[in-house]
């Protein structure tokens, strides 16, 4: 009886020992917002994702927020050194929309035309019979990859205005793609005694790819009535 009783404190003794183990811990998970300079967060969300951690950016404010073990974190911050940094993506793009009217009245309408849009007002011609054109307003912007620019101007009491939501270089960087670009003139009527409301006369494009340097009609817009057409000329350069 003693042996048995022995063997069975000794069977028992190591089934004791792992119940008073302590049971293994997870990983300690931390969180942590990184404020991003030059690449744009999109872009880069999917690689930060290959290091285990959870990613959300917001593209608009620059930043990712990562979540996930310290290790993981380290090497995903690591990366997003490497990435957030100036490239040939970064340079700095230089937009101008021209305001070009043509119009059937025998008196031109704005200013003459540049010299160096008298080639595209020429092809404007032989495409719309309008008597004259001329050049109500010219708005420039200035801005880099993945950020967002606007400006506006007035022709008396109307509000000429340039928006984009980013632009990037596309290819091998001579092509030039604007995202969310609206061009346009707003126009103040009447609503009553004291109230201004403003009509939004312009073009709009969701996506739009210009090489650098070329003039590009990107849009007619009727304005004042048939005898009077509003037409958008893009100049896109990039600059040192």
């Amino acid at each position: 009886m003693k042996r048995i009783s022995i063997a069975a404190l000794l069977l028992a003794a190591p089934l004791m020992a792992q119940a008073d183990a302590p049971k293994p811990q997870p990983p300690e998970r931390v969180q942590k917002l990184v404020a991003l300079k030059y690449v744009d967060a999109q872009a880069i969300q999917n690689l930060i994702r290959m290091f285990d951690v959870d990613v959300t950016v917001n593209g608009q404010m620059k930043v990712v927020a990562l979540s996930g073990t310290k290790e993981h974190m380290a090497a995903a911050e690591e990366a997003i050194k490497q990435l957030d940094v100036p490239s040939a993506a970064q340079k700095n793009i230089e937009l101008t929309v021209y305001f070009v009217a043509g119009t059937d009245q025998d008196k031109g309408f704005g200013n003459p035309i540049p010299q160096d849009l008298q080639s595209t007002v020429a092809q404007l011609k032989n495409t719309f019979a309008f008597k004259n054109y001329g050049l109500m307003d010219v708005l420039s912007l200035r801005t880099r990859s993945g950020v967002g620019a606007s400006t506006t101007g007035w022709i008396g009491s109307r509000i000429t205005q340039f928006t984009i939501r980013s632009a990037s270089l596309d290819g091998d960087g001579s092509m030039i793609r604007l995202d969310t670009l609206h061009a346009g003139l707003r126009t103040p009527v009447s609503d009553g005694p004291n109230k201004i409301n403003y009509v939004d006369t312009g073009i709009s494009a969701d996506v739009l790819d210009v090489k650098e340097g070329q003039r590009l009609v990107i849009g007619r817009s009727s304005m004042d009535g048939p005898e009077k057409a509003l037409f958008l000329v893009l100049i896109a350069k990039i600059a040192n």
